[in-house]
């Protein structure tokens, strides 16, 4: 059963025959099982097999005017940047993929999307001094995606980087910033960038969302309900409520897309660090239509320091993705750069972050406090 069609059933049905926890699907692997971090019970066979999801190991990029001939203004991208150097990664094509294994500014870098979590994460993919390599093993934990690296077999929590089981049981991935963007925003910031290609040795309709409806809740909170099969829930905020997930020094926030529409920015401090949270308008959903253009509009954040050249900055809402610093008057785009004022082309340092639904983040991370 794929993926698809057991979101679909979901959907449908609104129930799910879900595989038996235990260990379906655990058979030929180089995985050492005595070493885990997690009850094995928790991990369930999702579907697809091992790798029945493939990564994409070698990426083809095209440049930003070609690839306007196929993606709307409104699609969402991941946005990545790394030593100075930013590529974008259509949603539309990772929906199938889910991991592309790739290079920025030189630095091995793993991009991740698990669709059930709406958890759009990258990794430095350097680890005990060597260069690891990601594919998905078709494993679920929490809904959340279970990668595994191709070196040691190991495997890895998508949505929090943590090594699982395996050699690697304990260890955790280092994130690099990732921003979920519109294509027309990431364009005009970056008209130079590339974007990766659809030219990717498979076939798939991309374009096309295999999750159709997946993001609306129902009355009875939504799919969610059966994907997570016994967790603990967190009743703080609807279950599929989109918010911007910080975790620093040991301190995790999360900050409701549904709050943060309506003030558009947050000034805020995490672990005693004081962080921005910008919102706006203009970024489909890719997990509701059937087409991933088609999706209503979610809006995007961006999670910066707030804190340049030893000054603090505090930020209000211009409207439609721009803000003002109160400090020096200068304008500031969804992307953290300055685009006017005595700051002009300056630059706020990304914080790590990741777009989740709540019950993703509520069930890896408890201890959560909800910004309000």
């Amino acid at each position: 059963m794929s993926r698809y069609t057991m979101v679909a059933a979901v959907v449908a049905a609104g129930t799910l025959a879900a595989p038996a926890a235990g260990q379906e699907g655990w058979e030929g692997w180089r995985t050492d099982f005595s070493r885990h971090t997690v009850p094995l019970d928790q991990i369930v066979a999702g579907g697809p097999p091992k790798d029945g999801i493939p990564s994409i190991d070698d990426p083809r990029f095209v440049p930003v005017e070609q690839a306007d001939r196929w993606l709307e203004s409104d699609e969402p991208v991941l946005v990545v940047e790394a030593n100075g150097e930013v590529k974008a990664y259509p949603l539309q094509i990772m929906v199938w993929h889910e991991i592309v294994n790739d290079r920025i500014g030189g630095v091995p870098v793993a991009v991740t999307y698990c669709p059930l979590c709406n958890t759009g994460i990258s990794f430095d993919r350097r680890h005990d001094g060597r260069v690891l390599e990601f594919g998905v093993t078709g494993m679920l934990r929490h809904s959340d995606m279970v990668m595994y690296d191709r070196q040691t077999e190991s495997w890895w929590q998508q949505a929090s980087g943590e090594g699982i089981v395996g050699r690697y049981a304990g260890d955790e991935l280092r994130w690099i910033p990732t921003q979920t963007l519109s294509w027309e925003r990431f364009q005009k910031a970056h008209p130079d960038a590339p974007v990766l290609s659809r030219d990717t040795d498979h076939r798939r309709p991309y374009g096309r969302n295999p999750y159709v409806g997946y993001d609306l809740s129902g009355p009875r909170g939504g799919p969610y309900r059966q994907l997570l099969r016994g967790s603990e829930t967190d009743d703080r905020l609807p279950a599929m409520e989109r918010v911007a997930a910080v975790h620093l020094d040991g301190e995790s926030v999360a900050f409701p897309f549904s709050r943060l529409k309506e003030v558009e920015v947050a000034n805020a401090d995490v672990a005693g660090r004081p962080v921005a949270v910008f919102w706006g308008p203009g970024t489909a959903s890719a997990l509701q239509a059937r087409n991933v253009a088609g999706g209503r509009d979610v809006g995007s954040t961006g999670v910066f320091y707030r804190t340049l050249d030893d000054r603090v900055l505090s930020f209000e809402a211009l409207g439609d993705g721009a803000f003002r610093d109160r400090q020096t008057g200068s304008t500031w785009n969804l992307l953290g750069q300055a685009t006017s004022g005595p700051l002009a082309g300056r630059e706020l340092e990304g914080v790590p972050h990741g777009d989740f639904f709540w019950f993703a983040w509520g069930v890896f991370r408890p201890d959560t406090r909800v910004w309000r």
